[in-house]
């Protein structure tokens, strides 16, 4: 496919491993100039040699401090992905008053932090993709991560605040709302419960229980990170440009809604 992104500078927050790895490969294949980001030297690296990134930009977004190196690495970002965050598997009875701020600072804050230093810039340009990586869970959550889950429905929220601020300026706001993914830290969660569980031992046996009873949908498996890349990257082409405050579910029907 040609996304007609070659030359434009891409951020992908949180993209030395996993989904945003997966999201930044796809934007470098179609020619953007891949800016991967992380908090480990040597784990972003690696992905941005594998992939052919244009650089690397190492800091922590939960601060300001980590933000503005962040920034000031990636340069002037045509595309920001914000994918980065952080969960846990707390419930209502051991998440702490602290557990939510700190979760609430990873994974909403630290993306309008990016925004805050990214956008202006899209403006004054006049083209700029801005895309939130959200969850079902933000709409549907559970009894368990309440903490997380409400991070999920705040970054859903501001992503359409953030288009109606953007109107007529050339620039867009959406979210991809990716399913259960089969990272290597859900793979090996998976596989540590399934016996208590009854699951099989193969992982093929796994998959398809976890399908069925942890995160039920039409499609029987879990999704994979090229899935989420692609909806990324339909978001990011000419296709998209009449696409504003929107969200893309990627997940394989686990979310029962009919809007």
């Amino acid at each position: 496919m040609d996304l007609e992104i070659t030359g434009k500078r891409a951020l992908v927050t949180g993209s030395s491993a996993g989904l945003g790895a997966a999201i930044a490969r796809l934007l470098a294949a179609e020619g953007a100039l891949v800016v991967v980001h992380g908090r480990d030297v040597a784990r972003a690296s690696r992905v941005a040699s594998e992939i052919g990134a244009s650089g690397v930009a190492i800091g922590d977004l939960s601060t300001d401090a980590g933000a503005d190196a962040v920034a000031e690495a990636a340069g002037d970002v045509d595309i920001l992905v914000n994918n980065a965050g952080a969960y846990d598997h707390l419930g209502w009875t051991d998440a702490t008053a602290a557990d939510w701020t700190a979760t609430y600072e990873a994974n909403v804050v630290s993306s309008v932090r990016m925004i805050q230093r990214c956008v202006p810039g899209m403006r004054e340009r006049g083209w700029g993709r801005v895309i939130q990586i959200g969850g079902g869970l933000a709409i549907q959550p559970m009894a368990m991560q309440p903490h997380y889950t409400a991070t999920l429905a705040a970054r859903h929220n501001l992503a359409v605040s953030l288009a109606r601020d953007l109107a007529g300026t050339g620039v867009t706001s959406n979210v991809v709302s990716p399913g259960a993914i089969l990272v290597d830290s859900v793979r090996e969660l998976l596989t540590s419960i399934a016996p208590s569980h009854g699951w099989g031992t193969s992982w093929e046996e796994i998959e398809a229980a976890a399908a069925r009873d942890l995160v039920p949908n039409d499609i029987g498996r879990l999704g994979r990170p090229e899935e989420i890349a692609a909806a990324v990257g339909y978001l990011v082409s000419p296709a998209a440009a009449y696409v504003s405050g929107a969200t893309i579910r990627v997940d394989g029907g686990t979310i029962r809604s009919a809007h």
